[in-house]
């Protein structure tokens, strides 16, 4: 008889064990995933407040910039697509399209002396490049978790919760290829 009571409770221990380990691969992918939409929603904050300050540096600019509609264009065309996205690859993309644009803002300023003296612009741009500092830096997070979400959604034992909790892999915030081309330099 205590042998029976022995495997019976080795048995219920075994059972409880695995429904507990079960818990906690449960319970962590949860965390990594509503972790992926928090670091999401913070990249998505940064990208709005530098899509609030666009139009504060257009102004600026078009008085000493009259000839530079092209420029301007971009500007405008990329914060409607950023405005109209409504998923993190559409975010991303709009999110590129600004940051070349403001690339080609910056870089048309230099033929500006007034405008690269004047304080309400050299503030924006300030601002701007801190917005810019701030969403690598999520963004670095955001593919971190991300990533480290793809790889435990794929491997065991973690692949069985995964597949009963029909989770699939996220997608990384991904840099635009015009990013990845090299910077030409000119000397003069």
């Amino acid at each position: 008889m205590g042998v029976v009571i022995l495997l019976g409770l080795v048995v219920v221990l075994f059972v409880v064990g695995i429904f507990i380990y079960f818990i906690t691969i449960y319970n962590s992918l949860v965390r990594l995933k509503n972790d992926i939409n928090k670091s999401w929603a913070n990249i998505d904050v940064l990208l709005k407040q530098r899509h609030d300050e666009l139009p504060k540096l257009i102004e600026t600019c078009k008085g000493y910039m009259q000839y530079e509609q092209k420029t301007f264009q971009m500007i405008t065309e990329a914060r409607t697509a950023f405005m109209r996205a409504t998923s993190v690859g559409q975010k991303a993309q709009a999110d590129n399209m600004i940051s070349g644009a403001l690339k080609s803002l910056f870089a048309v300023s230099e033929n500006y002396p007034d405008l690269k003296a004047n304080n309400n612009f050299l503030m924006l741009q300030k601002r701007i490049s801190e917005l810019e500092e701030r969403i690598a830096d999520r963004r670095e997070f955001f593919n971190d978790t991300t990533n480290t979400f793809n790889i435990r959604i794929q491997q065991l034992p973690d692949v069985f919760v995964a597949k009963m909790l029909s989770l699939t892999p996220r997608e990384l915030f991904k840099v635009s290829e015009e990013d990845r081309r090299d910077v030409e330099m000119k000397m003069t």
